[in-house]
């Protein structure tokens, strides 16, 4: 009724757990290299193209902001995105850059934030537009004003003046 204790693995059962752990073995380097191809691929395409190198100035006449190009490399202004803050709080609404009309600005932006006009800005070109009185917190006389411009994400200038 009890089965007979087994003797010695013969020589095929051998050649049978060898080929076994070969195939575990690779199949694990394969499902390793798969997984890492993944991640790496992923991580490239995340990583965003480095900042430009340009020179910017910002200036304030009461409403009206302007940015003006320095030098460097070209601004597309349709990859641009701008925060405002005046004395440190931001504005309610934010510029759409390139824009013509946008809730909390005046219409008509000039430069390349115009969308009429062309969306490179380029040194020695400068681009404006006003806050209007819609949008808050209001630019009084003394008020420090900064402008943090990104392309796709990646900062590319902070700018500060003095209203």
């Amino acid at each position: 009724m009890f089965a007979p204790a087994p003797g010695p693995p013969s020589d095929s059962t051998r050649a049978n757990a060898t080929v076994g752990v070969a195939l575990l073995l690779a199949l694990t380097v394969v499902t390793a290299g798969s997984v890492g191809a993944v991640l790496v691929d992923r991580a490239a395409s995340t990583v965003g193209e480095p900042a430009p190198t340009v020179a910017l100035s910002l200036s304030v006449e009461g409403d009206r902001l302007t940015v003006t190009h320095e030098g460097g490399a070209a601004l597309d202004t349709r990859r641009l995105r701008l925060v405002v803050t005046v004395d440190g709080e931001p504005l309610a609404h934010q510029p759409p850059v390139p824009f013509f009309s946008a809730r909390g600005f005046a219409p008509g932006p000039t430069g390349p934030f115009n969308v009429a006009a062309d969306q490179g800005l380029t040194a020695g070109e400068s681009a404006g537009f006003v806050v209007a009185g819609t949008n808050s917190p209001a630019l009084e006389p003394g008020s420090t004003v900064e402008v943090a411009i990104y392309r796709e994400g990646t900062p590319v200038a902070t700018l500060t003046a003095t209203v």
